[in-house]
C-alpha cells in the first residue's frame, strides 16, 4: 500500500532528487548566469563577486543582444533579406543615437559605413518661378522696363 508521494518502498529510504534549476531558468534569463559568474571570478575583477551581480551582468547581455538583434533584423527586412549579415548589424547601430555612442569605438567587420553625401556635394535645385536664383528682384536690379523716359528725357 504505497502512497506515492515521492518515496520507495512504502514510505521509507530517500525520496527522489527534484530537477535541478538552474540561474538563468529561475531569473527568466537566456544568457547562461553560471558561466558569467565563472568568467567574473577567473577575471580577477574582484577578490569576491557578489551573488547577483552575475544575474544582473547576464540580464543586461541579453537586453543590449536582443535590442541590437532587433534593430538589425529591421534593417535585414527593409533590404528585403531573411538573413541578418554584419552590414544589418552595422546599420542597426550607428543609425541608432544611444547605440552608437555606447559603441563609438567599435568597429564592425564587414560592416561597411552609413550611406552619407555632404550638402554642399549634392545638385542645386533648378526651379523656375519667383524665387528663382539669379532673378532680377532678388538681386536687386529692376527690370528692362522699369525706367521710363520721362525720368531720363533727352530731349532737350
Amino acid at each position: 500500500m504505497s502512497s506515492g508521494g515521492g518515496s520507495t518502498k512504502g514510505g521509507r529510504g530517500k525520496p527522489k532528487a527534484s530537477k535541478s534549476v538552474s540561474r538563468s531558468q529561475k531569473a527568466g534569463l537566456q544568457f547562461p548566469v553560471g558561466r558569467i559568474a565563472r568568467f567574473l571570478k577567473a577575471g580577477k575583477y574582484a577578490e569576491r563577486v557578489g551573488a547577483g551581480a552575475p544575474v544582473y551582468l547576464s540580464a543586461v547581455l541579453e537586453y543590449l543582444a536582443a535590442e541590437v538583434l532587433e534593430l538589425a533584423g529591421n534593417a535585414a527586412r527593409d533590404n528585403k533579406k531573411n538573413r541578418i549579415v554584419p552590414r544589418h548589424i552595422q546599420l542597426a547601430v550607428r543609425n541608432d543615437e544611444e547605440l552608437s555612442k555606447l559603441l563609438g569605438s567599435v568597429t564592425i567587420a564587414n560592416g561597411g559605413v552609413l550611406p552619407n553625401i555632404h550638402q554642399t556635394l549634392l545638385p542645386k535645385k533648378v526651379g523656375k518661378g519667383k524665387g528663382d536664383i539669379g532673378s532680377a528682384s532678388q538681386e536687386g536690379i529692376a527690370p528692362l522696363g522699369a525706367y521710363e523716359s520721362k525720368f531720363y528725357s533727352f530731349d532737350g
